[in-house]
């Protein structure tokens, strides 16, 4: 897989984490079945026999119960004995970010926490387009398979579609096999 390819992936997990799909995005979707059919089978069913309106509805509640309500994919919450969030600099992903020399600005986003899965993943995404390869497989191994595959297996159960049940499945495939391929 070329780093185009990549960094289009990240760029679309960090986009189904950081909120939920808008109606143009499940158009998007709806209109492309051959990546409904690589994120699932029964993903690509779902929207095929589902109107945009009816998908909206059940994404917005899924996602909802299972990333806002019921669970929280931030990596200190995940990783912290007490469950707590940090923020700012005691979060050892912003010390991460800093030492990289990735600028983040938290003040035009909702997230409001540095280590949020969907800031993770965009981050791996510009570490992908800048090739630093070095740089990606130390995130990675610190960072990224350290709490998001636990994360996913986790929250599969909190999932209802087929649409987040195939996504969390694809999501860690793409991550193991990314990083192996980055150690070969």
């Amino acid at each position: 897989m070329d780093n185009k390819q990549r960094a289009f992936i990240y760029a679309f997990l960090s986009t189904v984490f950081s909120d939920k799909l808008s109606k143009k995005s499940i158009e998007d979707l709806k209109n492309n079945p051959d990546f409904l059919e690589l994120i699932g089978e029964n993903t690509k069913k779902f929207f095929d026999d589902n109107d945009v309106d009816t998908l909206d509805e059940e994404l917005n509640i899924d996602f909802t119960s299972a990333f806002l309500v019921n669970s929280h994919p931030v990596e200190s919450s995940i990783t912290d004995a007490k469950h707590q969030i940090s923020t700012g600099l005691e979060n050892p992903v912003m010390n991460f970010y800093i030492g990289s020399g990735f600028d983040i600005n938290l003040n035009n986003t909702n997230l409001l926490t540095p280590d949020h899965i969907a800031i993770e993943l965009g981050f791996m995404q510009n570490l992908v387009l800048s090739e630093d390869t070095k740089t990606q497989k130390e995130f990675m191994r610190k960072h990224v398979l350290k709490w998001m595959i636990p994360f996913f297996i986790g929250a599969k159960s909190l999932v209802e579609t087929p649409f987040y049940t195939d996504f969390l499945d694809f999501a860690t495939e793409f991550l193991l096999s990314d990083y192996e391929a980055l150690n070969v």
